[in-house]
C-alpha cells in the first residue's frame, strides 16, 4: 500500500458553493471502491477501538521488563494494530479519487466521503488511545519503538505516530471534515438505506460524542496566536487535502513495506500467463499459499508464506460436484468466480486476477474423494460475505481471517484435523502452520510459481521448491 498522494482532493470552497446551487443528489448507489471500503472499514473498527489489549502491562511496568512471552505479544499485538491501521489508509487512498472535484466534491459523493471520514475517525482515535497508553508507560513506548524483523516492524514507528497526534495543522484537517459531518449529518443518516453503508453510518453514530470531543478540543487550541500563525501560514496547503492529517501515517506505513527489497513499480512476479496455466491445473478444492515480496499484510504471522486462499473451481468444475454458487453472486461479480479468500474486505468469492495478483504462489491438494471435496466446499461458501478478522482469534467464527476459512472447511472432514496454536495470545493458524500440518495428512503440492525462475514447476520439484523456501527462513 502507498500513502494517499499529496494532491488537490478538494477545498470547502468549492462545497459551500454547492450548497447554495444544488440538492444533495438522491439515490446515492456506493461504487465497488466505496463498497470494499465500507467492508474493511467495520472489519478493522473492533481492532481500532480496542487498541493494544495487554492484561500484564502493569506487571511489567512493575518490574521495569517484558518477559520473553510477554514481549512477543507485545509486537504480535502492535503488529496487528499497524495491519488494521494499514488497512484503514488503503481505503482513504483508494477514495480519494471518489471524492474530488472531478467526481463532484464532498456533497455530491456522500458515500465516498462517509465511509473515508469513518475511516480517518478510527485512525485518529487509535493513534490517540495508543499515544495515550504509552505516554504512561514508558517501557511500553520503547518496546513499541523497537524493530522486529521477523514482524516487519522498523525502528521508531511509534514515535511517529506520537508526534503526529499532537500536529496542529492535521488536527485542523480533521476538524475541517467533521464540521462537513455535522452539517450533513441528516442527509448521511439517509445512507443507512443502503445496506452495504448502514453498518459505516452506525458506527460514526456510535463516535459521535467521541467526534464532538475531539472537535471542542481543537476548537479551544486553535484560537492560540502559535495555532492562528500555523493556520494562516499552512491554510492552502492543508485545504488541498481532506485527509491530509493522515500523510504522516501514510509514510510510516510505507517504511513497513520494506524497501529495497523490490523496486516500486516492478510488477508482479506471477504474470498473466501463469494464471491461465494454473487455472488449467487447478482443481476446486485446492490451497493457494501466496505471497507478495514486500507485503504489509498479516506481518504478525511469521514465515515465508503469510496468506491463503480456497480454489472452489470453475463453474462447470463446480456443476460436477453439484455445487452452485449462493443465489445474486452472478450479479454482484465482474468476472468468473473461482476463489473463496478473506481480505481486509471480508470473506468473498473473486476471479483469479485479484487472488493472483502475487509474487509467489504454492499449491496444495488434499487428500479427499470427491464427496469430500464437494463437503469441504459446501462448508467453506457458507462463511462468504463475512467481516474480516484483524485479531487472528479463530476461537470465534463470525469474523474469518485467511486460514481460517480453510480450517473451517476441511476440518473434521474424512479424518482431516487441524490444531490452532498459540500464537501472541490468540489460537490461530498460521499459514506456514497450516501448511505442516496439511502436509503431515497427506496434502500433495500441485505446483509453485516464483520461488526460483519466474515460471511454474509441479511435482518434485514444486515440492522441493516449498521445502526450500521454508527452509531458507
Amino acid at each position: 500500500m502507498v500513502p494517499p498522494p499529496r494532491s488537490a482532493l478538494f477545498t470547502m470552497n468549492a462545497v459551500d458553493g454547492m450548497l447554495s446551487g444544488m440538492n444533495p443528489p438522491q439515490g446515492h448507489a456506493a461504487d465497488a471502491r466505496v463498497r470494499q471500503g465500507a467492508r474493511t472499514v467495520i472489519a478493522a473498527a473492533g481492532t481500532a477501538r480496542s487498541g493494544l489489549s495487554l492484561p500484564f502491562l502493569s506487571a511489567a511496568a512493575a518490574r521495569g521488563y517484558f518477559k520473553p512471552d510477554e514481549d512477543e505479544t507485545v509486537r504480535v499485538r502492535y503488529a496487528q494494530y499497524l495491519s488494521a491501521r494499514a488497512a484503514l489508509l488503503a481505503t482513504l487512498g483508494s477514495l480519494e479519487q471518489a471524492c474530488s472535484p472531478a467526481a463532484g466534491g464532498w456533497l455530491a459523493r456522500l458515500p465516498a466521503f462517509t465511509v473515508a471520514f469513518a475511516a480517518a475517525c478510527l485512525l485518529l482515535r487509535q493513534a490517540r488511545a495508543l499515544a495515550d497508553l504509552a505516554a504512561g508507560t514508558p517501557l511500553l513506548a520503547a518496546k513499541l519503538d523497537e524493530a522486529s524483523q521477523g514482524h516487519g516492524i522498523p525502528r521508531k514507528t511509534f514515535v511517529r505516530l506520537f508526534r503526529a497526534t499532537t500536529d496542529p495543522v492535521r488536527l485542523l484537517q480533521f476538524r475541517e471534515a467533521a464540521d462537513f459531518y455535522e452539517k450533513h449529518r441528516s442527509e448521511i443518516e439517509a445512507l443507512s438505506a443502503d445496506p452495504e453503508l448502514a453498518p459505516v453510518v452506525d458506527l460514526l453514530r456510535e463516535e459521535e460524542e467521541w467526534i464532538e470531543r475531539r472537535r471542542r478540543d481543537i476548537l479551544r487550541r486553535r484560537f492560540g496566536y502559535g495555532w492562528y500563525s500555523v493556520v494562516r501560514r499552512h491554510r492552502s496547503a492543508w485545504q488541498r487535502s481532506m485527509f491530509g492529517f493522515f500523510e504522516w501515517s501514510g509514510r510510516a506505513v510505507a517504511d513497513l513495506r520494506q524497501p529495497g527489497i523490490k523496486p516500486a513499480g516492478v510488477p508482479k512476479r506471477v504474470r498473466p500467463e501463469h494464471r491461465e496455466k494454473i487455472l488449467r491445473l487447478a482443481r476446486p478444492g485446492d490451497i493457494f499459499l501466496t505471497r507478495h515480496d514486500d507485503a504489509l499484510s498479516n506481518l504478525f504471522l511469521p514465515g515465508f508464506w503469510p496468506h491463503a486462499a480456497f480454489f472452489v473451481g470453475s463453474e462447470e468444475q463446480r456443476a460436477a460436484l453439484g455445487l452452485k454458487l449462493p443465489a445474486g453472486l452472478a450479479r454482484r461479480a465482474r468476472d468468473p468466480v473461482v476463489f473463496l479468500e478473506a481480505k481486509k474486505d471480508g470473506v468473498r468469492f473473486r476471479p483469479a486476477d485479484d487472488t493472483l495478483e502475487v509474487d509467489a504462489f504454492v499449491v496444495l491438494r488434499p487428500p479427499l474423494a470427491p464427496a469430500g471435496i464437494a463437503a469441504a466446499l459446501e462448508r467453506a461458501m457458507l462463511h462468504e460475505g463475512k467481516w474480516f478478522d484483524f485479531s487472528f482469534d479463530f476461537r470465534h467464527s463470525d469474523r474469518l481471517a485467511c486460514t481460517e476459512v480453510i480450517y473451517r472447511a476441511y476440518h473434521g472432514v474424512e479424518g482431516l484435523s487441524f490444531s490452532l496454536v498459540e500464537t501472541g495470545g490468540r489460537l490461530c493458524l498460521p499459514a506456514e502452520e497450516l501448511i505442516g500440518q496439511a502436509l503431515e495428512q497427506g496434502f500433495r503440492v500441485v505446483a509453485a510459481c516464483g520461488l526460483g525462475r519466474d515460471e511454474i514447476v509441479t511435482g518434485t520439484r514444486a515440492e522441493l521448491e516449498l521445502h526450500g523456501s521454508r527452509t531458507a527462513l
